[in-house]
């Protein structure tokens, strides 16, 4: 029961150390390396997806250009595990490392997307 009252007592303290390992465990483990991701992105996605990711081969396959940095993580995880389905992305992903993912993502996430606000 004082153990209760304890932790009663520091509520706003047993949140907040509740929330950190939440926001800690939907953090990348890895931060990604731009540099590092624009070699990857040269040698395994830029002959589909354009050079910098803004001019895919195909008007079906998304530019990658500015895209978030959580949603490429996710996405190339998800093609490389098979919880995400695309017989192309599967085979391209299977082979990267979380190293390599993470630097994809920074990379592209790093560069200027083609979505611009236009003000009336």
């Amino acid at each position: 029961m004082a153990k209760l009252n304890q932790l009663a007592r520091n509520g706003t303290a047993t949140v907040a150390l509740i929330l950190s390992g939440l926001v800690a465990a939907s953090s990348p483990a890895v931060a990604g390396n731009i540099a590092l991701g624009k070699e990857k992105a040269d040698q395994a996605c830029a002959a589909c997806h354009g050079v910098d990711g803004l001019k895919p081969v195909v008007a079906s396959y998304p530019i990658l250009a500015g895209q978030y940095e959580d949603y490429l993580l996710r996405a190339l995880t998800n093609y490389k595990s098979g919880a995400r389905k695309n017989a192309i992305m599967a085979g391209m992903a299977a082979p990267l490392t979380k190293e390599d993912i993470a630097n994809l993502a920074a990379y592209y996430a790093s560069l200027p997307g083609p979505m611009k606000i236009i003000k009336r």
